[in-house]
């Protein structure tokens, strides 16, 4: 029989043991949060979305998907995977407001990245390699934009595990869009232009921009537009040996020239500091199409009967558009020439009100002074507003009239996207998540009625 003593010893026994198994999870919860929030866990992420291959043209964008949704459910957001084109999946997370009737913020980052040429790589570009001797982390993306992309994810880990800011007073989504290295047209495009989109108010969008090789953090408020330009010119054929006008291959030389003129010009004002590199037509020969082909090359005793080439020129919000478009037809490919030329891709460079697609980056313009007070009260500095000289998927969102920063925080760093050896160092990776902690902050506690309030009765 069981004694009151003995059985009171037995009590005693159980509770001990409940209480220092509590204890044990209590401490490995608090430990795994730490663990979570430590540089270590943080870069170690980064590493894991790097190391899946999403280079075109066969991204592996489910892999990519699963491990952001799982990063997404650590995190207690809402998710979800919507596909426009099947095998394109954009993954849409949403971290939602105490005021959802106010416009939403949206954080946008593309999944893919562009091909690599492995050889030329000191690492291979999807190892994910971490330098322990310079802290940098030599990978594909990890420019443009895997690093901004989990810069979000990172600063809002950091805003959910503050006391003093547990939700934000807007909704906050971040779209991790396919596609955007082949013109995003499955991913941001028809996000931009689907039901989806318009019932999340979206207020403003903030997107990718470019490393900067000072300690000023880079900041665009428009970009330029591409406009892909095939000129073909034609003429009779003839032996190699012979000297004639109107050889198809003479006319696209003097074409080739006249464009090399117009190139110079506008690098001359770059070159000069009168421009910055985003406010000048750029123009670049991408191919030369001409010659008859052999079995071991080209026919050399034979002038061909027709010859093309084709230059990628990208257009400032602000140039003028229909005096490009003169210069194309009367100079660079004259009928008079036996000359024709295509736009492969013309973007347009006003949003669907009519208006050009610039984002202002003044008074008017809540945002582009709460970006900058929050990049100022993360110990950055911001260099001046400028346009971005290629294309990204702001650009679609622009179209819609809605305002869109460009910014990714890599400061101290070479320009790398899209080279061999494109790499970033661990510490600016991690003042970029204190950058993006700051602005998400100040984005998502900022309520226009209160600000407009505030005004009114200072007048």
């Amino acid at each position: 029989m069981i004694t009151l003593a003995r059985l009171l010893l037995l009590l005693l026994l159980f509770l001990v043991l409940f209480l220092s198994s509590s204890a044990s999870k209590a401490a490995s919860a608090v430990s795994q949060d730490e663990d979570s929030s430590s540089a270590s866990s943080i870069i170690s992420r980064f590493r894991q979305y790097l190391q899946i291959n999403t280079a075109q043209p066969k991204p592996n964008y489910h892999e990519a998907a699963d491990f952001l949704i799982s990063q997404a459910n650590s995190l207690s957001l809402e998710s979800q995977v919507l596909e426009f084109v099947q095998g394109k999946p954009l993954v849409l997370l949403k971290w939602p407001g105490k005021k959802p009737a106010l416009p939403s913020i949206l954080l946008n980052s593309h999944t893919d990245v562009v091909p690599s040429e492995h050889h030329k790589w000191a690492h291979p570009p999807f190892d994910a390699h971490l330098d322990s001797a310079t802290g940098n982390i030599y990978a594909r993306g990890s420019q443009d934009m895997k690093c901004v992309g989990m810069q979000y994810l990172e600063a809002i880990r950091k805003l959910k595990a503050s006391p003093s800011f547990r939700q934000p007073l807007r909704t906050v989504y971040l779209s991790f869009v396919p596609d955007e290295e082949i013109g995003g047209h499955p991913g941001a495009e028809m996000f931009a232009h689907s039901e989806v989109f318009q019932k999340m108010n979206v207020g403003v969008v903030l997107d990718e921009g470019l490393a900067s090789p000072d300690d000023f953090y880079r900041v665009f408020y428009a970009e330029r537009s591409p406009m892909w330009l095939v000129i073909k010119a034609t003429g009779p054929p003839g032996h190699g040996a012979k000297l004639y006008d109107n050889s198809a291959m003479e006319n696209l030389l003097k074409s080739i020239e006249s464009i090399r003129r117009f190139r110079a010009a506008q690098f001359d004002l770059v070159k000069s500091g009168s421009r910055a590199e985003g406010e000048v037509i750029s123009v670049n020969m991408a191919f030369l199409k001409a010659g008859t082909p052999s079995p071991t090359g080209f026919v050399m005793n034979l002038q061909p009967s027709e010859a093309q080439a084709g230059f990628d020129i990208r257009v400032p919000p602000a140039a003028d558009h229909l005096s490009l478009e003169i210069r194309i037809a009367e100079e660079w490919a004259p009928s008079s020439r036996n000359m024709t030329f295509e736009f492969k891709q013309k973007a347009s460079v006003y949003d669907k009100f009519g208006k050009p697609m610039l984002t202002a980056h003044d008074g008017s313009n809540p945002w582009w002074g709460l970006l900058e007070e929050a990049i100022k009260n993360a110990n950055g500095k911001v260099g001046k507003p400028e346009i971005f000289p290629a294309s990204t998927d702001a650009r679609y969102f622009r179209e819609q009239g809605l305002p869109a920063i460009g910014f990714s925080p890599m400061a101290n760093t070479p320009i790398l996207l899209h080279d061999h050896n494109e790499f970033l160092n661990k510490d600016e990776y991690l003042k970029g998540i204190d950058a993006y902690e700051s602005i998400i902050k100040a984005f998502a506690s900022f309520d226009e009625r209160t600000s407009d309030d505030e005004s009114k009765a200072e007048l």
